[in-house]
């Protein structure tokens, strides 16, 4: 029985989010018709276009993309804007990918298939917009250790509009055989929904709150971050941005830490051009780990910078001091004092796009202990080299090093992940995906006593995403 509690946590996910975008739906109806009337009518296809998943030129022009509202103290990471359409709509697709991989240990190769069926949503209506991306399905492995079993990833964000206040639901759940980090390299796997300009684009939460996993080893897990976030215009120029979450991280298997994270965010916004924000920050987070009695409190003093060009430029910068409680003394420290920074960035080319992402601060441990310090960075970018091929490349780093006396060396895990692969459209509905991706974990004797410092694993990936034309629901 316990083998379905995923698979039934991801259902009760997906019915959580249309429970609460379909009531939404029917109260706005009511209020908006007027409004909706007037949407109805045809706009100009180089506003609103209905693209197509293989019109990439579409896909990346400013005048096509609605501009990213991302308040710069909020949960989200800034983005370059999203695709305009004119209808709603919903899209179901297939998936399959199948991964080679080598184990570290004895150098043997073994191999994943993963089967799923995707679904992407968008409704949007006069004063608010809701958007869902899932994917889910079985893998098969020969992998002993592995085995077989299911996985689940949804990515969902209910918006609301007035005149002065923008109020936004996020959802972000994961039931993985592996860590999030780095999973499924290239093969398309690791994105919910039926990937390409149709799938409507979500910017996911910040790294500051989302459950840390940037630990290879330690198994199959389910992970759930929720937040609300609530923004007030108080001038033309200046807003309040207020915005709490929780996130869980659970283990299938023993010998894993699981833990929890609740955090309160409060930010301060004010517009100093049509392009530029600076913005000041405060934020809380409680670590609680079960089983364990220790647990941990984060204060966080941010000041922030960011700078938005609609389909060319998103950039946050932020960076201020960190104090960290201790409710059992590390040694005979009850808190300590660091510092607290990160940037992320979307750049978009002529012919791709960069995307980047960095945190430095306390995080829960991965998993592997009990509260950490570390670093966490993202980036992948995408070129398109031909008419129909596009290049792209990944590459990811983590470091997770534990809490510890002065007189004490901290267990440190060191992770990275570095891809290359290619892609392309196969008629106007199904994309067809190949990448290589190596994995390299580094730990120090604190933190695995005799074993091996260093490990080095291999995967070869091929995936095809196949969808329908989208069904228009008004």
């Amino acid at each position: 029985m316990k083998s379905w509690i995923p698979l039934r946590s991801g259902m009760i996910a997906v019915f959580v989010a249309f429970v609460l975008g379909v009531p939404a739906a029917g109260r706005m109806y009511a209020q908006d018709q007027q409004q909706q009337d007037e949407d109805a009518k045809p706009k100009p296809a180089a506003h609103a276009p209905m693209i197509d998943t293989n019109d990439q030129q579409d896909a990346t022009n400013p005048d096509a993309l609605r501009p990213d509202n991302t308040p710069l103290t909020g949960v989200q990471s800034p983005g370059l804007g999203s695709t305009e359409f004119r209808h709603s709509y919903w899209v179901p697709g297939v998936q399959v990918a199948t991964t080679a991989q080598n184990h570290s240990s004895d150098g043997g190769w073994f191999d994943t298939t993963y089967l799923a069926g995707n679904l992407s949503l968008l409704e949007a209506w006069a004063h608010s917009r809701l958007t869902l991306n899932y994917s889910g399905g079985g893998y098969f492995s020969t992998d002993s250790q592995q085995g077989n079993g299911a996985y689940q990833n949804l990515g969902f964000t209910q918006e609301f509009n007035w005149q002065r206040w923008q109020l936004q639901f996020f959802d972000q759940f994961t039931y993985l055989p592996t860590s999030q980090f780095g999973f499924g390299g290239l093969s398309g796997i690791s994105t919910p929904g039926i990937g390409g300009s149709l799938s409507p684009g979500v910017t996911g939460l910040g790294g500051n709150f989302v459950p840390n996993q940037t630990v290879f080893t330690n198994g199959p897990r389910y992970s759930n971050s929720f937040a609300a976030q609530a923004t007030f215009l108080v001038t033309r120029r200046a807003s309040i941005t207020f915005a709490g979450s929780y996130g869980i991280l659970r283990f299938t298997q023993s010998g894993n830490i699981d833990n929890d994270d609740v955090v309160g965010n409060i930010g301060y916004n004010y517009e100093l051009t049509k392009k530029d924000t600076i913005g000041l920050l405060y934020r809380y987070s409680a670590f609680h780990f079960s089983g364990v009695p220790q647990a941990i409190g984060d204060h966080v003093f941010n000041v922030a910078y960011g700078r938005k060009i609609t389909g060319r430029l998103a950039l946050s910068l932020f960076g201020g001091p960190e104090i960290t409680t201790f409710r059992i003394p590390v040694g005979t420290d009850t808190s300590r004092i660091a510092e607290s920074f990160g940037a992320s960035l979307s750049y978009g080319l002529e012919r791709g796009n960069i995307n980047f992402s960095y945190n430095h601060g306390t995080s829960g441990g991965s998993g592997v202990l009990v509260g950490a310090t570390g670093d966490n960075l993202n980036a992948n970018a995408t070129r398109r080299i031909t008419r129909l091929w596009n290049a792209r490349g990944n590459f990811g780093y983590g470091r997770t090093s534990g809490f510890t006396s002065s007189t004490s060396s901290a267990p440190s895990f060191n992770s990275f992940y570095l891809g290359a692969g290619l892609d392309r459209p196969i008629g106007r509905n199904a994309n067809l995906s190949f990448g290589y991706t190596a994995y390299i974990q580094n730990l120090n004797q604190a933190a695995c006593g005799t074993c091996g410092s260093t490990s080095v694993q291999h995967q070869v990936a091929v995936g095809l995403q196949w969808h329908t034309r989208p069904f228009v629901l008004r």
